[in-house]
């Protein structure tokens, strides 16, 4: 059979456009950097929303809806913020037929927008914290698309609190980092990231402090795959969110944000992916066990409905494939490419036997298993392939971390893989030297692997690679 995807040794980015358009993920859209995101991948976003909308409403922030149509003035209120998106917006100039009196901005973010609106609800410490997500669309005009990983529109959530302290708001602004976002990458998605701080550099437009979630992709790049941010008290200043303290002083507030998008898709895509395409962790997979039937014959249908209803009442996520018109070849590749966890093959021969073929899309191993025993050899598999799938990114990623001593050494291990070396070695110049080769630093740690809270601290670890 002629091979269906580039393999990934040989090419993985056209590997990667393959798999998408291969395993129908999505399409590019009619306008250039917009992307057409189709069911099989939508299904597998509707699963991280509906699993990081529980984690954020855990935390405490409730949902709420802000315009996409943003004042241009919003955003020259906060300097640094207008001047860090500023290439990126797209401007509305004309609207109903006639020009409008200001331009309006499609938004980017919406810490302006919301922001404004803080200011109108917050008044006393009462008030305070005030926590708050939206889930929605946002444009950044990317002049180098990739659909999921930058396109000019792309999906997300995106948080935003007040809190009546500094102390809070860091306090906040690190529970989702590692309740929402880490717990969701490691427990749902199967991918291990290094959670650490982004250097002053690469911090995000008007924040004090930017901590990230970095994942390895299965080409040694890096992936951001979320951020939350400290705002200090700069957009507070520039929106003037005030309260009255219990003293009875007017204080402003000290604000965060944080987000997660629909690259979180591209990134289970290289994370995950192999030469015969998607591999969706059990957990996270819309479809957890594929009940096919290989060919018709006398009760063949009657036992894959039964295997089927007994997997639903067991609480399996159940796909089912009759078609018996279509070659079962054909529909095991698409079963392969698409990522589902589980097949269970039906066919008249095993079924004589009293058997079914139970096919584990993590090593591509078989098994004959009576049918009786099916929904429980099922069960077992999914819980240990979404351990497995963990462990081979974890042993991925160990094996292309390299420690070294100097920038040089960083850059020649970044061209694989990341590297690891005293952010001393490396500093503010080594770093912009660094970028000059397309390498960044992607965050500090501390060398016992905590989070540290100025890139000042002694002793720190810079985690240098290319990145997506």
């Amino acid at each position: 059979m002629a091979r269906v995807l580039t393999p990934r040794a040989e090419d993985f980015p056209r590997w990667y456009q393959d798999l998408i358009a291969k395993a129908q993920l999505a399409d590019n859209g009619p306008v250039r950097g917009t992307m057409v995101i189709r069911p099989t991948a939508y299904a597998i976003w509707e699963r991280i929303q509906s699993e990081m909308d529980a984690r954020i409403k855990a935390a405490g922030a409730e949902n709420a809806y802000f315009p996409l149509f943003i004042p241009e003035n919003y955003l020259t209120r906060e300097a640094e913020h207008v001047e860090g998106f500023s290439p990126e917006l797209a401007v509305v100039t004309h609207g109903g037929g006639k020009q409008l009196a200001e331009p309006v901005v499609v938004r980017p973010t919406s810490e302006t927008v919301i922001g404004e609106f803080m200011a109108k609800w917050i008044d006393s410490y009462r008030d305070l914290p005030l926590l708050l997500n939206q889930w929605a669309n946002v444009v950044r005009w990317e002049m180098r698309p990739r659909v999921f990983l930058r396109t000019s529109e792309f999906l997300w959530q995106e948080g935003h609190t007040a809190h009546a302290t500094e102390a809070d708001a860091r306090a906040y602004a690190k529970k989702i980092l590692h309740e929402a976002y880490e717990d969701l990458m490691v427990t749902v998605l199967a991918m291990p990231v290094l959670v650490g701080r982004k250097t002053d550099r690469e911090r995000f437009a008007g924040a004090t402090s930017t901590y990230c979630l970095e994942g390895m992709m299965g080409d040694g790049k890096a992936l951001q795959m979320g951020t939350s941010h400290e705002l200090g008290q700069n957009f507070a200043r520039a929106f003037d969110i005030a309260f009255s303290s219990q003293s009875g002083a007017r204080e402003h507030a000290w604000t965060t944000s944080w987000g997660t998008s629909t690259r979180m898709v591209g990134g289970l895509i290289m994370c995950h992916g192999d030469d015969s395409g998607l591999r969706v962790p059990p957990v996270l997979a819309p479809i957890q066990a594929h009940v096919m039937i290989v060919k018709g014959g006398e009760g063949v249908a009657e036992a894959a409905a039964r295997i089927r209803d007994d997997l639903k009442a067991a609480g399996v996520r159940v796909g089912f494939d009759d078609r018996v018109d279509t070659p079962f070849g054909r529909r095991a590749v698409d079963a392969e490419l698409k990522g589902y966890p589980i097949r269970i093959e039906v066919g008249p021969r095993d079924l004589a036997e009293g058997n079914v073929t139970v096919a584990r899309r993590f090593d591509g191993s078989k098994l004959s298993v009576p049918v009786a025993g099916v929904v429980d050899a099922v069960v077992t598999a999914l819980a240990a392939d979404q351990g497995a799938l963990y462990d081979a990114a974890l042993a991925h990623r160990e094996a292309n971390t390299h420690e070294v001593k100097t920038l040089s050494e960083a850059l020649e291990a970044a061209a694989t893989g990341w590297a690891r070396l005293p952010w001393s070695a490396v500093g503010v110049e080594g770093e912009a030297e660094a970028n000059k080769q397309a390498v960044t630093v992607r965050c500090l740690i501390r060398a016992d692997g905590t989070v540290p809270e100025s890139e000042t601290e002694p002793d720190l670890i810079a985690v240098l690679g290319r990145s997506y």
